[in-house]
Order: C-alpha cells, then sequence, then structure tokens
C-alpha cells in the first residue's frame, strides 16, 4: 500500500512540474514570434532594384501509417541579388514563386526579414518574336 502512496506522491510533483515546462517553452515560442515581428517592424521599409539569381523549393513529406494518407508540404524561396552584391533570400507564395524566373530584373520591398513584394521590370527592347516559339498545331 505504501508503494502506491509513494506514486501518487511522485505524480503530485511530477506533474506540475511537467506542465510548468511545457507551459514555458509555448511562452517562449510566442515570445520570439512577437520580438520578430515587432524588429521587423522597427525596420525602414526598402525598396531596392534586383535581379533574381535562384529559386528553391522545399518539400516535406508525411505518411500517416494508419490512415496509408500521405501528405506533402512546399515551401518556396526566392533569391534576390542587390546592386551591392549582397544576396537575399525571402520565402514567397506558390503563386509568385511560379511568377518569378531567374534573370529577372525588378524593385525588391522589404521590411527587416519581411518580403513585401517583387515588381517585375517590362523588357521594352525585347522585340515580341525574339525568343518565341509557335507550338501551337497546324491543322
Amino acid at each position: 500500500m505504501q508503494a502506491w502512496v509513494e506514486m501518487f506522491s511522485v505524480m503530485n510533483t511530477a506533474l506540475p512540474i511537467f506542465f510548468i515546462i511545457i507551459l514555458g517553452i509555448i511562452l517562449i515560442s510566442v515570445g520570439r514570434g512577437i520580438l520578430r515581428y515587432v524588429l521587423n517592424s522597427k525596420q525602414p521599409l526598402l525598396t531596392v532594384q534586383t535581379v533574381i539569381v535562384g529559386k528553391r523549393t522545399e518539400v516535406s513529406h508525411r505518411h500517416n501509417t494508419e490512415t496509408s494518407v500521405s501528405q506533402s508540404d512546399s515551401k518556396y524561396y526566392i533569391t534576390f541579388e542587390v546592386e551591392s552584391g549582397d544576396r537575399l533570400e525571402f520565402p514567397v507564395s506558390g503563386y509568385e514563386y511560379g511568377q518569378c524566373a531567374e534573370g529577372d530584373r525588378g524593385k525588391l520591398s522589404f521590411q527587416g526579414n519581411r518580403y513585401l513584394g517583387f515588381e517585375r521590370l517590362a523588357k521594352s527592347s525585347l522585340n515580341i518574336d525574339e525568343g518565341f516559339r509557335d507550338y501551337r498545331r497546324n491543322y
């Protein structure tokens, strides 16, 4: 009988400690997110001339063996090079990733580590037929 009493005594001290540790981890994560937001908000809004020098994706897969369901998530990143030669990489949406190509020139807007957008410059000097291939079939 004394073993049961000792086990409940250990649980009465271990459970609150475990709860405090989990709560601390959650509070630290939330605090870091708020701090990152505040620091980015204090940075100046910059718009600079850039060229896209790289694109990459990060794909993660999960498979639930009990339900035989597979899931995958994709994250998209674009690397910009500014006039000074510095490179900046930002996560972007899948739509924006698809609209950009390496070599595109334009204006990058960002604030700290926060990506705000990319405005592509029009290629007005490019001849409309230059480099165009007609893939339509002749019927």
